[in-house]
């Protein structure tokens, strides 16, 4: 394996004597976080791309850790450009709505507030070459003291020239427990398209003064961010017991969706999981998915799926960084006419954002819709989901269907703000699935 890691000792001392010199002017002008960036999972250079932030050990899953567990998360990302870059980066608190919170960065990191990214390897046996990314934090050098959102912001050089961002929470060692249940929908117009996630938080030594301004509930289905609810306020409560019980409101329920559709291209020597053609022109990779169906009626059928998520891998050569990119072709068939608006592939494959690429064009001679993007080898999941015209709402149920037993997974994030402190703790975070 061709791999190679930024480790001078003279690099390093520079720049931690320039460190020093910035955490003493910090410490001097009390200079917060910049605010001009977004708090969303962000990519700001076309060149980023198969990025993953999970915990240390585990290929899927929510970015939660512990606050002073010694647990680490790890983020990973390609760069294909290959050009020179010096890529730093740093942590910012938010609150629990993802805006700025009033915390300065030495109120919530011990150390320095800015390091290096100082491990990357190169692709091996590649057609398409790329500098493979590695982090792993937290550090000795830059410890996190609070709980909380944070937004981890990865840039070359300066902060001024990011190039992602990345939502990641961190939980009080001392947490709630949260108990609960996801079933179908109470209100009888959604009993058999929508679930309903109701849970109770037992709060332990944790003193809430005023549980409807200071507690707050999130809940993610399949850790999407676009159709998370956020700001939820308990229903019932009791010292040290609050209801998030909402009977037939509605405030606590999700399309259930459907099951993911899947293809598998970790080998580009024969066809494999629902891909019907593989090939190379133009030097090019290319794989064709199998044509897709759309299916907004009809019974629900099972089929076991990673839940939108997917994993990189390589079964024609062994070793690191050995999995190629592909031009993989997506193709769609409705038997509806569709409405003015805009359909994309959807998932972690898109970094569950709507992508550019991956919008699709209807193609009039065979009456299919039809996209095509580069993805790194790997085992996928995908949607297809819908954005009318005019709007920004992600519908994905359009395309999809949406069933109450399809099995999402639901993530629960507990916050308060306790009396006297001016920021959101994470106090607990759970994980409920459809029984």
């Amino acid at each position: 394996m061709n791999t190679k890691f930024k480790n001078q000792k003279a690099e390093k001392f520079i720049f931690f004597l320039l460190m020093l010199i910035s955490q003493f002017t910090i410490f001097h002008s009390l200079a917060q976080a910049p605010t001009d960036i977004s708090t969303a999972n962000n990519v700001y250079d076309e060149t980023i791309l198969s990025i993953k932030l999970t915990s240390q050990g585990v290929d899927m899953g929510q970015p939660v850790i512990q606050l002073f567990s010694g647990e680490r998360l790890v983020l990973t990302f390609d760069d294909l450009l290959q050009k020179d870059r010096f890529l730093k980066y740093t942590f910012i608190h938010c609150t629990h709505n993802w805006q700025y919170s009033q915390l300065n960065q030495i109120e919530y990191l011990d150390g320095f507030v800015e390091d290096l990214i100082n491990e990357y390897s190169f692709s091996f046996n590649t057609i398409v070459p790329y500098t493979r990314y590695r982090l792993i934090f937290p550090t000795q050098e830059m410890r996190i003291t609070k709980s909380g959102n944070y937004l981890l912001v990865v840039y070359d050089e300066t902060i001024d020239n990011p190039l992602l961002t990345r939502r990641f929470m961190v939980v009080e060692k001392q947490q709630a427990s949260i108990k609960g249940n996801v079933t179908w929908a109470q209100d009888i117009e959604f009993r058999s398209t929508k679930q309903q996630v109701d849970f109770t938080a037992y709060t332990g030594a944790y003193a809430i003064r005023n549980s409807s301004m200071y507690l707050h509930a999130t809940i993610l289905q399949n850790g999407r961010w676009d159709n998370a609810i956020e700001g939820l306020s308990c229903r019932t409560s009791k010292t040290g017991e609050y209801g998030f019980n909402f009977d037939n409101l509605n405030k606590n329920v999700f399309n259930g969706i459907n099951d993911f559709r899947t293809f598998d291209i970790r080998t580009l020597r024969s066809t494999s999981d629902r891909i019907v053609s593989v090939n190379f022109n133009n030097r090019i990779n290319q794989a064709y998915v199998m044509e897709d169906l759309a299916r907004p009626w009809g019974a629900y059928v099972s089929n076991t799926t990673l839940k939108g998520y997917c994993f990189y891998g390589n079964q024609d050569f062994a070793g690191s960084n050995t999995e190629d990119y592909v031009l993989v072709h997506f193709t769609l068939r409705c038997d509806f006419q569709v409405e003015p608006g805009n359909l994309y592939v959807f998932g972690e494959l898109t970094d569950w954002r709507i992508d550019p690429k991956a919008k699709l064009a209807f193609n009039s001679k065979n009456n299919y819709w039809e996209t095509d993007f580069y993805l790194k080898q790997g085992f996928y999941n995908y949607m297809y989901v819908f954005i009318p015209k005019g709007s920004k709402t992600i519908n994905d149920t359009y395309i999809e269907g949406s069933h109450w037993e399809t099995p999402n997974n639901y993530t629960i994030l507990l916050y308060l703000q306790e009396e006297g402190t001016s920021y959101d703790k994470l106090i607990g975070a759970s994980t409920l699935s459809v029984k």
